[in-house]
């Protein structure tokens, strides 16, 4: 008899400080996240394999499961080597994007898998590497690239229009006071260029002031904007949807774990659509589309939220929302246009919208 672990277990061994990373990094929602994929031997692909806590958790749980794991930052990649070598011939690395999952395991020699998960957002391996730029806690390069490849943030805020600016921040960061940030940005930079974390969060921090009582910085949201924009992530979250449902054997589960309203807004959409909740179209789709054929249905009937006890161990928890949903028999529905305008700026916005 195969012995699968219990969750209490599997969360352990998920979350010890093992060599796969030198940061620390909570996994968020580990034991709703297995839970909800109904493990059962086959193949998993972590889409986001970061510092391997969702992979961890996976090979731990089933003892037949094979993983393929995907990241696009190549540190990850390094780092989780001496994870591959403890998994036994079970676990396969492979650098590459999300969003193009489905031929990355082409690529790897596999057609269908079982299970996915997608853990989406910056890490916080990203996040408390000061050379990486993704924060302003430690000053650092102003960079945010999750690869080594595109435009970093530093060229964004030193080279895009004033307008396009103000609409990454808005948009992607959901900042108010986008105009103002972009004007001073602008003003700035005709002095020189603005190349690290703390000159840009100075910069936003002297028109944008904190709520009373808040612990916000007053640059968070523009740092998200940014990073968003840098890495395309609504982009990538958005294509990756659409890959799962193409790689996804029927009785194969989708788990995806979200940070902020952006991404969570996206996740729900597809999974609405793609199970037929939203038939006549949704009006957060802009254009929604009649959706007959139905490639998922449910699991979570809502977002899974974590508990007190989580929250209090891993504050990053907060914000964190789980859906899953499991592959029907049906054929590969066209891809849902309107879904790749909730990941886009709007239109209106470039056409000269002002906030």
């Amino acid at each position: 008899m195969i012995r699968r672990r219990p969750p209490a277990e599997i969360a352990a061994a998920a979350r010890c400080d093992g060599p796969v990373s030198t940061q620390p990094h909570v996994p968020v929602l580990l034991d709703e996240v297995v839970e909800s994929l109904r493990l059962d031997g086959g193949l998993a692909v972590d889409g986001t394999f970061g510092a391997g806590g969702y992979t961890r958790a996976l090979l731990a749980a089933d003892p037949t499961l094979q993983v393929i794991a995907i990241d696009r930052d190549p540190q990850a990649i390094a780092n989780g080597q001496t994870l591959v070598g403890e998994a036994g011939g079970r676990l396969r690395l492979v650098p590459g994007r999300f969003g193009d999952l489905d031929a990355l395991l082409g690529e790897a020699g596999e057609a269908k898998a079982d299970r996915v998960v997608l853990d989406i957002g910056v890490s916080s391996m990203q996040l408390d590497a000061p050379e990486r730029g993704f924060s302003f806690r430690n000053d650092g390069p102003l960079d945010m690239r999750m690869g080594n490849d595109g435009p970093s943030a530093a060229d964004i805020v030193n080279e895009a229009d004033e307008t396009v600016l103000a609409d990454i921040i808005y948009h992607y960061g959901e900042e108010r006071r986008s105009r103002a940030v972009a004007r001073t940005i602008h003003e700035a930079r005709r002095r020189g260029r603005i190349e690290t974390t703390a000159q840009l969060a100075e910069l936003v921090a002297s028109v944008v002031w904190s709520e009373p009582g808040s612990h916000i910085h007053p640059a968070t949201r523009t740092f998200q904007g940014l990073r968003i924009a840098v890495n395309d992530e609504l982009g990538e979250l958005v294509r990756a949807l659409h890959a799962a449902e193409r790689v996804l054997a029927p009785g194969g589960r989708l788990a995806v774990v979200t940070f902020h309203s952006l991404e969570d807004r996206i996740v729900k959409q597809f999974f609405a659509a793609r199970s037929g909740r939203s038939a006549q179209g949704s009006r957060h789709l802009p254009g929604g589309q009649t959706e007959t054929i139905r490639s998922f249905r449910l699991v979570t009937k809502g977002p899974v939220l974590p508990g007190e006890a989580e929250t209090a161990r891993n504050p990053r928890a907060r914000s964190a929302k789980l859906r899953a949903a499991e592959r029907t028999e049906s054929e590969t529905p066209e891809p849902l246009a309107a879904l790749h305008a909730l990941a886009s700026l709007p239109e209106a916005a470039r056409g000269g919208h002002r906030r």
